[in-house]
């Protein structure tokens, strides 16, 4: 099964608290909400407690992004130190939110090798999962692929990562990856969730987090994110891609108008699976 929603509070909520942005979601027959940390992570425990039980209440699934200020790889150490602690405040209040998977970009190259790049990324993540289960935080790390050809986040970098970090999984942004490679038909999706089955076992199809929006990149990857109809990016293509291989999870729309993608997406997967189109 696939559930839909958004990447932050959808357009449509009486008012920017995660709280209404629930009740929006719920309203909209939508299923999941990823909060979106995109700075800092602020929010309190008295608040977190009320969005989890809002999100317990109306069936709405939760996760968090971390804030994008995150470089696990960066050459000085201080910067290094503040991303471990953005990203384990972020599981931190996930956790109290109710959310069990946490979103985050796991850093740049910064003129090092990919594989000298994954190796510091992995010694980083390892002493962040000790760390998590210290203080039993029970969340699942999800690293995101990555859209910019300089950013850390292949597919295949993902990949390993969950291959090799214990609570670590891949969130598959398939915006992201047609930005690095573009999509053309619904057999480059399937090898991309082919490669990810063979790697990780069919489970990881069962428990996937997707992001979807439409791209507008260039020669060097993502620039920024469009709506849609205004993309080419085959998001038909996808859906028929994620039925054929019967992934279940999650969907989070990143498209700036949010919610009507949403619908959009959620509209044309039902219409796949009830062999409509």
């Amino acid at each position: 099964m696939l559930f839909f929603g958004t990447a932050g509070v959808p357009w449509n909520s009486k008012d920017r608290s995660t709280v209404s942005g629930i009740e929006a979601l719920h309203r909209l027959n939508l299923e999941c909400l990823e909060m979106e940390f995109v700075q800092r992570v602020s929010m309190g425990e008295e608040a977190a407690r009320s969005v989890k039980e809002k999100g317990s209440q109306l069936g709405i699934r939760l996760s968090v992004h971390a804030p994008y200020y995150i470089n696990l790889n960066s050459h000085d150490l201080e910067k290094r130190k503040a991303s471990r602690k953005r990203l384990l405040d972020a599981a931190r209040v996930g956790y109290l939110c109710g959310a069990m998977d946490i979103v985050f970009h796991p850093g740049f190259y910064q003129g090092n090798s990919p594989e000298l790049t994954f190796q510091v990324i992995k010694q980083e993540l390892l002493g962040i999962v000790e760390e998590l289960e210290k203080n039993r935080i029970r969340v699942t790390l999800r690293a995101e692929t990555t859209g910019k050809h300089n950013q850390f986040g292949s597919l295949e970098e993902t990949i390993r990562l969950a291959q090799e970090v214990p609570n670590l999984k891949p969130c598959v942004d398939f915006s992201h990856l047609h930005a690095r490679l573009q999509y053309h038909t619904g057999e480059d999706f399937l090898l991309d969730l082919e490669r990810i089955e063979k790697m990780l076992g069919k489970e990881a199809l069962e428990e996937m987090h997707v992001h979807v929006s439409g791209m507008n990149y260039t020669k060097n990857g993502e620039k920024n994110h469009l709506n849609l109809a205004e993309s080419d990016f085959p998001y038909l293509f996808m859906l028929e891609a994620l039925h054929k291989k019967r992934v279940s999870g999650r969907i989070i729309c990143e498209s700036p108008n949010l919610e009507e993608d949403a619908i959009l997406l959620k509209s044309r997967w039902l219409d796949i699976a009830n062999h409509v189109i």
